[in-house]
C-alpha cells in the first residue's frame, strides 16, 4: 500500500506542476531554438536564468536534499513523486537546481566535506551560481568494475598531484562549470577497496585539458555536455582530498545510491510523458478508415505501457521507503533491481511512442527521441544493467540460503 504524501510534499507537487505547465513545456523550444545557432552551442540560454529565478522564488528549490539546513528536508519518497514531473522535461531538473551531477556532488559535500569545502563550494552550487563535474569513467579500462580505475593521485608535500584520463565527465563543457571530482588511486598497494580516494580539482587549475565533448546518440546535451577529460600533472592543496585517502569507494556509494533513485524517478516521468503524446498522436491521427486509437493493436500498446510504468514506479517507491527506513546500505538490493527494470520500462514506452508518432517520433520536432537517447544511456550510467544483476542474484541467492539454513 502506498503511503501517502507529506503535507509539505503535497503542497510542493502541485506548485511544481503548474510550473511545468506555466514555464517548462512552453519554453522547451526556446531553449532549442536558441542552442541550435552554432555560436550559442555551449553558452547558457537567457530564459534558462530566467526560469531558476522564478523557481528559486517559489521556493521550487534544492528540493532533492533531505538536509533541512540546506534543502528541503523531504525524504526521499516524498521527493521521488517530484523527481517523477521533473524527468518529463529535459530541461527541467536544472531549473529547480536538481540535475546531475551537481545533485550528487553537492551531496558528497553536505555528508563528506569540510567546512571550508563547504563555503568554497557547496554554497554556491546551492545557490545555482555555479556547476560541477565527477570524473570516474577512464576510457582505457572497463569503468564498470570502479577498482580498475587507473588515475594517479599522488601526495607531493603539502600537494596532491593528478594525472588522470577520463571521460562520459558530464558538465565539463559547461561554462559555469567550476569545479570536478576526480577519482584516482592513491595508493596501489592497498586494500582493493582502498585504494582509490576522490579529490576536489578547482576546474581552472593548470593542466586540466578538454579533448573532445561526446554525443549520445548524436545528442551533445549541450550546454552541460558530456566530456573527455585529461588531468596532465594537475597540483591542488592537500586539503582538497575528501573524507582522506582510500575512501573514494566509501564515498561512491554514499552518493550514488540517492542518485540512482533519482535517474529511474526521472525515466519514468520521461515514459508517462511518452505515453501522454502517443495516446494524444493516437487519437488525432486517421489510417485505414479510422483513427489509430481505435485499432486493437495500438490498444494493446497503451495497456502495455500503463502496466509496465505502474510496475516500475511501485518497485522504485518500494527502494525510497527502505532507504528511508533502513539506510541506503539495507536497500542495495532494490536499488540494483530498479536500476534495471525502470530503464528497461522507460526504453521500452518511448520506442512504442516512436513507432506510434511514425518518421515525426525520429525528428527534433517532438521530445520523444531525446528521451529515447537518455532512457538508453540509463542504461549504462552508474553502472550497466549485467552489473547489477549480478548484485540483485548475488544478494538473493545469499537471502535464500541464509533462510534455508535458519529453517
Amino acid at each position: 500500500m502506498l503511503k501517502e504524501l507529506s503535507p509539505k510534499a503535497e503542497t510542493l507537487r502541485e506548485k511544481l506542476l503548474s510550473f511545468m505547465d506555466d514555464y517548462v513545456y512552453p519554453n522547451e523550444a526556446t531553449v532549442e531554438k536558441y542552442l541550435k545557432d552554432a555560436e550559442n552551442r555551449w553558452t547558457i540560454p537567457p530564459i534558462i536564468n530566467e526560469l531558476k529565478e522564478k523557481a528559486k522564488k517559489q521556493g521550487l528549490w534544492n528540493l532533492f536534499l533531505d538536509h533541512p539546513e540546506y534543502g528541503a528536508g523531504l525524504s526521499n519518497y516524498d521527493y521521488s513523486h517530484l523527481c517523477e514531473i521533473m524527468g518529463r522535461s529535459l530541461i527541467a531538473p536544472e531549473l529547480f537546481n536538481c540535475n546531475a551531477p551537481d545533485t550528487g556532488n553537492m551531496e558528497v559535500f553536505v555528508k563528506y566535506g569540510t567546512e571550508e569545502q563547504k563555503k568554497q563550494w557547496l554554497e554556491p552550487l546551492l545557490d545555482g551560481k555555479i556547476r560541477s563535474c565527477f570524473s570516474m569513467t577512464e576510457p582505457a579500462v572497463a569503468s564498470s568494475d570502479a577498482t580498475n580505475i587507473q588515475s594517479s593521485i599522488v601526495r607531493d608535500g603539502d600537494e596532491y598531484v593528478v594525472n588522470a584520463k577520463k571521460w562520459w565527465t558530464t558538465g565539463a563543457m559547461d561554462p559555469r562549470c567550476k569545479i570536478a571530482i576526480v577519482m584516482g588511486k592513491t595508493d596501489p598497494n592497498a586494500a582493493k577497496d582502498q585504494q582509490q580516494s576522490m579529490i576536489l580539482v578547482p576546474f581552472d587549475t593548470p593542466g586540466i585539458e578538454i579533448i573532445r565533448p561526446l554525443t549520445v546518440f548524436g545528442y551533445d546535451d549541450a550546454p552541460q555536455g558530456h566530456a573527455e577529460v585529461h588531468y596532465n600533472n594537475v597540483r591542488v592543496p592537500a586539503s582538497n582530498i575528501l573524507l582522506g585517502e582510500g575512501r573514494g569507494f566509501e564515498i561512491a556509494q554514499g552518493r550514488l545510491g540517492p542518485g540512482r533513485i533519482h535517474h529511474c524517478m526521472r525515466a519514468i516521468g520521461a515514459a508517462e510523458r511518452a505515453l501522454e503524446l502517443l495516446c494524444k498522436r493516437a487519437d488525432s491521427r486517421e489510417a485505414f478508415g479510422s483513427s489509430l486509437a481505435e485499432k486493437d493493436v495500438i490498444k494493446e500498446i497503451i495497456a502495455e505501457s500503463r502496466i509496465e510504468i505502474e510496475q516500475a514506479r511501485l518497485l522504485t517507491l518500494h527502494a525510497t521507503h527502505k532507504i528511508d527506513i533502513e539506510g541506503a546500505k539495507s536497500a542495495r538490493k532494490e536499488i540494483a533491481m530498479i536500476k534495471v527494470a525502470v530503464p528497461r520500462v522507460a526504453q521500452n514506452v518511448i520506442d512504442r511512442a516512436i513507432q506510434v508518432f511514425g518518421g515525426a517520433g525520429l525528428t527534433e520536432d517532438f521530445p520523444l527521441a531525446a528521451h529515447y537517447a537518455n532512457a538508453r544511456a540509463l542504461r549504462l550510467v552508474d553502472g550497466p544493467d549485467q552489473v547489477h544483476i549480478r548484485d540483485v542474484g548475488r544478494l538473493e541467492l545469499s537471502e535464500q540460503l541464509k533462510g534455508s539454513l535458519n529453517k
